[in-house]
Formats: C-alpha cells, structure tokens, sequence
C-alpha cells in the first residue's frame, strides 16, 4: 500500500475533508475528493512510469525494486488512476474544473517531460530549488482550494489565506527530510536543493522552524476563532511530527519516509476529523 501510493492519496483525501471542517462543513463525499485521490494516486506513479519507460535499466535500482517486482500491478495502478480521474471530472462542478486545470498542468509537467535535449530530458522537478515549493503549493492549493470552491458559500477571506499558509508550512515542513534523502542523488544529477545550499543540520533545523510557525499560527488561527476542536488536533498533529523529524530512532524505521512523514498528513486529517466527531 505504500510503495502503490494508494496511502498518500488517501492522506491528500483526509487533508481535504480537515479543510471542510476547518471551514465549519460536515464532512461529506465530493467528486472532487475522487478528483483528488486518483489525480495523486496518477501523480505519484506517474514518475514512476516516466522513469520506467525512458530509462528500462532503472528498474535495477533500489528504488524502483517495487516497481520490478509488481510491473503489472503498476500498469494497472496507473490505468485505473487515470480511468477514475476522468470519470470523477464528468460528475464535479465547473468551478472545481475551472480550479483544478491550472494546478494540474503544473503537477503533470513537474514529472513529465517539458522538452528533451539529445537524451536528457528535462522536467520542471528539475529547476533548482523549485521542487519542493512546487510540492508544498500543489498540496495547499487542492487541498484547500477545491473544497472552498465546491461549497459555494462565502467565507472570510482572511480564514482562508490562514488555512492556506497553514497547510503549506506544514507540507514543506514534511517535505524538507525527502531532499535530505535524496541529496546524494541530487549532487550526482547537478540539481540544487535546499540541503544541499545550507546542509542537512541547517535542514533539518528549517524543517522544525516552519514546523514552529504552522504551530504559532494555528494558535493564533484558533484561539482568535475561539475553534479549539480545531485547534487540539493541530497541536497534536504539530508536536507528534517534531518528534518524527527530530527523534533518531524514528527516522531509522524502515518506510520512514513513505510512512512515518507521508503519514503525518492522514494523521493530521484523521485527527481534525476525530475531534469534530466527538464534539
């Protein structure tokens, strides 16, 4: 389930129904929550299915082991996301198209070839520094856009720009540890990354900084809006990730990326959901 990617795409499912309740809505199944399960589900395989397709010898790497082991599986996985995404689109509303079609231009193109130069192909993955606010941006932006324009209502301008910033901070705050991963490889393909400008300890420790504001403006969010069943799961949900960024032992888990971090945001979203349940 993780190394499919069918676990992150229920993450980025949960984050958006914590963006309905975040914006006083019951929990309810949209077609955009479809839209947005197998457009990551397509997302995240889609790299995948690039690399196996243009460079076969990939296959061999550590990497792509899952891939090697369950090609059929893969190809499937890649046909049903896209299958499903299509369908979901002929049930959503307008406004939620009209949202959606620039943000996945950009998430396409960021695995997709933009154009190819002999045999290097390039992507918009690979303009230094940009991927990971690429990441962050497309994250937020789903997650909290497509709910907003699907309920139709109006809500406070400033409420949403708060919502916004935090999903983004949190998403980036995650997102820090995979470039820190990857800095070897990085270095070798000539890609310039935030680890590999300042280091991995200054990583790491701009990691829990925008961990430290998505806290202090949630405080400030919630308290302000008198929303504490909004703002408990938040404080778990930013404690309980320090902890997974900064306890050693933790990030020696196998899976740690892809489960432990990438789980952050279904625990985030299972928690709002919680507490809103209970209330």
């Amino acid at each position: 389930m993780l190394k499919s990617n069918i676990f992150i795409s229920v993450a980025a499912v949960f984050l958006a129904i914590e963006t309905q309740i975040q914006l006083g809505m019951r929990p309810q199944w949209h077609p955009y929550l479809f839209i947005i399960f197998f457009a990551t589900l397509f997302e995240y395989n889609l790299h995948r299915f690039v690399t196996v397709i243009t460079n076969k010898e990939a296959l061999n790497s550590d990497k792509h082991s899952w891939v090697k082991q369950h090609l059929l599986l893969f190809y499937a996985l890649v046909a049903a996301s896209v299958i499903g995404f299509v369908i979901s689109l002929f049930f959503a509303k307008k406004g939620v198209l009209i949202t959606l079609a620039p943000i996945a231009l950009i998430t396409v193109f960021y695995s997709m070839p933009v154009y190819k130069v002999k045999k290097n192909i390039f992507r918009l993955r690979e303009i230094h520094f940009l991927k990971i606010f690429l990441i962050a941006f497309v994250w937020s932006t789903i997650t909290v856009l497509l709910p907003v324009i699907q309920s139709e209502n109006s809500f406070n301008t400033n409420h949403i720009v708060l919502i916004l910033t935090e999903r983004f901070l949190f998403i980036f705050a995650i997102t820090i540890p995979f470039d820190i991963r990857d800095m070897e490889i990085d270095r070798q393909s000539g890609l310039k990354t935030i680890p590999l400008l300042i280091g991995e300890t200054r990583a790491y420790r701009l990691s829990n900084i925008l961990l430290g504001i998505f806290f202090v403006i949630c405080l400030f969010h919630y308290i302000t809006h008198n929303s504490y069943s909004l703002l408990y799961p938040l404080v778990i949900s930013a404690a309980s990730t320090f902890l997974f960024l900064n306890v050693k032992a933790i990030g020696k888990i196998p899976d740690y990326h892809f489960g432990i971090l990438d789980g952050t945001m279904l625990l985030q979203g299972l928690l709002v959901y919680l507490f809103w349940y209970m209330g």
